[in-house]
């Protein structure tokens, strides 16, 4: 009898360890841009770099990247066809895939400089009418951002000057080399180029006017899965629950604007006071 329980401990031990070791040898292959900050990069510089980190280190998986660039990535290409398993920044409720909650929240945001003490919060403010504004070129590729809609509402479409979409910095270092007098952008770029410059340069969240009930200018952003996998996205919302400070300063280290998330009572950074 004594040998037998010897024997079933020793399998039951060796079951642990073997169980132990395939959960740390597990990878989260992620699906993300080569040359995209302040995003990912694939020298891992970009902040969805370092929160695809936090959360292969809560899972205590490792992580293996299949790079794509932006502009030719499709769903059909990476996650169905199972060259990778989840993107770690996709808009929430995002058709094509399947999305976790929300992990965070931002907004487009003006970008000036500060000592113009523009204090610019809507497109309703009449310091626009006699400025330069900035904004990302899509027309031709796809529908213009909310804030061109909203200027074009209000007779501004002759002020606006468009710049690539796919070199964010250089529309923030207009605005820091006094070419332009406002740059109007997603609130990531717009906070992460703006702690780059010599100029100092405010930033702060777009708000709706009256006459922009159409429009949207705040998004949440959560993590995409492949439709259909609820046990990778169930695991992903736990990981995202245990990991929300350290994701939180990640984003604060990258200057990304923050707003509150439906319902969320967590330390988002204040909309209001960011720079």
């Amino acid at each position: 009898m004594k040998s037998r329980r010897l024997v079933l401990l020793c399998v039951l031990v060796l079951t642990g360890a073997l169980a132990t070791a395939g959960a740390a040898g597990q990878e989260l292959r992620v699906c993300a841009d080569p040359d995209n900050l302040p995003f990912s990069n694939d020298r891992f510089e970009g902040f969805e770099n370092k929160i695809a980190e936090v959360i292969g280190n809560d899972l205590h998986a490792s992580l293996r990247y299949a790079w794509f660039p932006q502009s030719r990535m499709s769903i059909r290409d990476t996650l169905n066809a199972g060259k990778c398993d989840v993107i770690v920044g996709a808009p929430a409720e995002w058709s094509p895939v399947l999305t976790t909650r929300p992990y965070y929240a931002s907004s487009y945001v003006f970008v000036y400089p500060k000592n113009k003490h523009l204090n610019l919060s809507s497109f309703d403010d009449p310091a626009l009418r006699s400025l330069k504004i900035g904004l990302p070129a899509i027309a031709g590729e796809g529908a213009n951002p909310p804030p061109a809609y909203a200027l074009a509402r209000r007779g501004l479409n002759g002020n606006v000057v468009g710049f690539s979409m796919f070199q964010p910095a250089e529309i923030i270092q207009a605005v820091a080399a006094g070419k332009i007098d406002v740059a109007i952008v997603w609130g990531p770029l717009g906070g992460y180029f703006a702690t780059r410059q010599s100029t100092p340069l405010a930033v702060t969240p777009v708000a709706a006017g009256d006459d922009d009930s159409s429009l949207r200018f705040t998004y949440d952003i959560s993590m995409g899965v492949r439709r259909g996998d609820t046990a990778l996205k169930e695991r992903l919302e736990r990981a995202l629950d245990r990991s929300q400070k350290h994701i939180l300063k990640v984003l604060q280290d990258y200057g990304v604007p923050v707003v509150a998330l439906p319902g969320d009572d967590s330390d988002s950074i204040p909309a209001k006071s960011i720079y």
